[in-house]
């Protein structure tokens, strides 16, 4: 969106333009609605994200840790569980998986956790 101006404001207003005018400054943005017309700021990445897998099924689980990666955070505490499927079948993912170009390092840090390490996204 163009930056208006002091001459595109004069220009609009068809008359002299007195910068320091706030008042007038302030009918021309209400008059062309302009708060409505700024983009909303993207929102924040967290750098650091907890993912509870408990409760998921394998597509589940993968369904949000590729979400994860793919999101910008950088590092993550995914909690698998002590026992089960997402246990064994993690650390596969990280190593053999379309999931291993998005992660730098995953290493346990218990019986049911690992922290990981994601790459930077580039925009």
């Amino acid at each position: 969106m163009k930056q208006l101006t002091d001459s595109d404001l004069a220009d609009m207003l068809g008359r002299d333009f007195v910068p320091d005018d706030d008042d007038v400054r302030r009918r021309v943005r209400t008059e062309l609605q302009l708060s409505r017309r700024m983009p909303p700021r993207p929102a924040e990445i967290p750098r650091h994200a907890v993912l509870d897998l408990h409760q998921h099924t394998v597509e589940q689980a993968w369904d949000k840790i590729m979400h994860l990666a793919t999101s910008g955070t950088r590092d993550a505490t995914i909690i698998t569980g002590a026992s089960g499927v997402l246990h064994k079948l993690f650390p596969q993912w990280v190593a053999e998986s379309v999931l291993s170009p998005y992660i730098v390092s995953a290493t346990p840090i218990n019986n049911g956790s690992f922290k990981v390490k994601f790459k930077r996204i580039k925009n």
